[in-house]
C-alpha cells in the first residue's frame, strides 16, 4: 500500500511544477520507475486518479518506464546492468568479483510532462 504515499509525493511534484508554470492541463507524465522497485503500475495510477480530482492533473495519464538494475563492483568499479532474476548469483564480468554495490533500479523519478 505503499503506492499511495509515492504516489501523494508524485502529484504534490506535479502540482508545484504546473503552479509555477501556470499550467492548465497536466496530460500525461512520464516516470521511471527502478525494476527492484515493488510499485505496481496499475495501483500508482489508480490512486493518481484518486487523489488528482479537482486539480489540474485530473485525468492525467502515468507513463511508466521501468529503469534496469546498474551494480558496480566494488573490487574493479565497473558498473553493469543486472537481470532481476540473477541478482542472488551475480559476478563481475571484468574481475569476478562478487561484492556489488546497488547504483540504481530501485528508485523512481519524474522524468517529464505534458501539458496544456
Amino acid at each position: 500500500m505503499h503506492e499511495l504515499q509515492i504516489t501523494e509525493s508524485i502529484l504534490g511534484v506535479v502540482l508545484r511544477h504546473a503552479a509555477q508554470h501556470d499550467v492548465r492541463k497536466v496530460v500525461r507524465i512520464h516516470l521511471r520507475v527502478g525494476e527492484l522497485s515493488d510499485l505496481v503500475d496499475e495501483w500508482i495510477q489508480h490512486y493518481f486518479d484518486y487523489l488528482s480530482r479537482g486539480t489540474p492533473a485530473e485525468g492525467a495519464q502515468l507513463a511508466i518506464v521501468r529503469s534496469p538494475i546498474v551494480v558496480r563492483c566494488a573490487a574493479c568499479g565497473r558498473s553493469f546492468e543486472v537481470d532481476k532474476d540473477d541478482l542472488g548469483a551475480v559476478a563481475c564480468p571484468d574481475c569476478a568479483g562478487s561484492r556489488l554495490e546497488l547504483v540504481s533500479g530501485r528508485g523512481y523519478f519524474i522524468e517529464n510532462m505534458e501539458v496544456l
